[in-house]
């Protein structure tokens, strides 16, 4: 596949970034819910307009289905829970971190499910992963004494985006992304409707929260994912992987501008050492696309990497 250009990666980066200390300043001033009614709304909307006016074709049957599952799991159940942990006061820069270890755990998750090799490097990638949250989330672990909602919420956000990328591997190949971000964003729309009924409808600014509504509608749920799905059809998944190694810093950076979040001790070095886990498991990534066909035929045949497993 031809290298990503250094503009799109900048650009990509930046708007991948952004959408934690938007998503931040939003739920500070409407609740969470509500902010995920107008971003699953909006966002579906106005990508079902680009998806109709380019004529692309819908899927159907257990298609429309799997992609439907794949929403809910890579984006209403992710949103869900990182709003709500923003609510309850996780720094933007502490989501980033966590939530960047995705490629991480999805390359276990793929090893399981689609029969991918798991090298060495993957699981050293995965052991700095490990260490790259622990360390993120020392800070908090202190404060409150252990584990709390907030960090497991996160959690829940990271393993919800890893199976739901996963989980669109496997069964919603061939529909065109144009689609699946429409439906994706779609299939989201009830249950935010409904958590929004079940919990209090509070605006403290309804200029900021309109604004920072907006932001997340167009520059993140619309663009940013956009940009984000053609990437990874035009550059790789371990081309885009990579940036998962800046993100994080990106992301403290704008939310130390934008919030006055100051990244503490921990987060720092989590957002080190989770650059160099993104790094190690991208890296491995290309390793193995870049094998001859012989040597993967051989590896997929080996009992360790026979199959999907169930």
């Amino acid at each position: 596949m031809p290298t990503m250009p250094f503009r799109t990666a900048f650009v990509l980066t930046f708007l991948y970034a952004l959408g934690y200390p938007i998503g931040a300043l939003a739920v500070s001033v409407m609740s969470p819910m509500a902010v995920l009614v107008f971003r699953f709304g909006l966002a579906g909307a106005i990508l079902a307009g680009w998806a109709i006016f380019t004529g692309v074709t819908w899927p159907k049957g257990r298609t429309l289905i799997h992609v439907l599952i794949s929403g809910l799991l890579a984006q209403g159940l992710l949103f869900t829970c990182l709003y709500v942990a923003l609510m309850h006061g996780a720094p933007a820069v502490l989501g980033a971190v966590i939530i960047s270890m995705n490629p991480v755990v999805t390359a276990v998750l793929a090893a399981i499910f689609l029969g991918e090799g798991l090298t060495p490097m993957r699981v050293a990638a995965l052991v700095l992963g490990v260490l790259a949250v622990l360390a993120a989330c020392a800070g908090r672990l202190m404060m409150v004494g252990g584990v709390d909602s907030v960090v497991l919420l996160l959690l829940v956000s990271l393993f919800s985006v890893a199976a739901g990328g996963v989980y669109q591997q496997k069964f919603c190949r061939g529909v065109d992304f144009r689609a699946t971000a429409t439906l994706q964003n779609a299939v989201c729309v009830a249950p935010a409707v409904l958590l929004a009924a079940l919990m209090p409808l509070t605006v403290t600014d309804p200029w900021k929260a309109a604004g920072a509504v907006a932001a997340v509608v167009l520059l993140n749920a619309t663009l940013c994912m956009s940009m984000y799905v053609k990437a990874v059809n035009d550059y790789g998944a371990a081309a885009v992987a990579m940036l998962f190694a800046v993100i994080p810093a990106v992301a403290g950076l704008l939310s130390w501008l934008m919030l006055g979040q100051r990244p503490d001790v921990g987060i720092a070095v989590g957002l080190v050492v989770g650059a160099l886990a993104c790094w190690l498991n991208s890296r491995s990534r290309r390793r193995q696309d870049a094998e001859p066909p012989t040597a993967s035929i051989i590896r997929a045949s080996s009992p360790a990497t026979s199959g999907p497993a169930g």
